[in-house]
């Protein structure tokens, strides 16, 4: 399996069974999705990238994911509060990733944004993760 999609299946499972984010932002609402969200708050899983790490059989690699957080605000509060909740849910060091052993991952950077329709706002946090295939 491609890195950042085992990784992103992980990352979910892992931010819906957090009661505290849950209670911020519906299970449900938390997924794989592209485009204008349809239900607010939301965080929807974002683009993927693996590049290869350094090792002579090409097994390790450093996997990024995107996620967007989006509320209905004209603040950035609530956004804020979401991302928080996130970075809780994913401190935890250990991960069950099927073919993967995760060396680490974290919040790489968050970004918070006004939406110009001053209706919403849009955080983005970027995850990175060392990781290594196993058999």
């Amino acid at each position: 399996m491609e890195p950042s999609l085992a990784l992103q299946a992980a990352v979910r499972a892992r931010l819906v069974s957090s009661s505290a984010l849950v209670a911020l932002v519906a299970a449900v609402n938390i997924r794989d999705a592209n485009g204008l969200p349809a239900a607010f708050p939301c965080i929807l899983i974002g683009e993927g990238q693996t590049v290869p790490g350094g090792d002579i059989a090409r097994k390790r690699h450093e996997a990024f994911l995107d996620l967007h957080i989006w509320t209905t605000e004209s603040s950035l509060e609530t956004s804020k509060r979401i991302a928080g909740a996130v970075r809780a849910a994913l401190i935890d060091t250990n991960w069950a990733v099927t073919g993967l052993h995760v060396a680490d991952l974290y919040v790489a950077s968050s970004r918070f944004l006004r939406d110009p329709d001053g209706k919403h706002s849009h955080a983005v946090l970027s995850l990175s993760a060392l990781v290594q295939e196993v058999a």
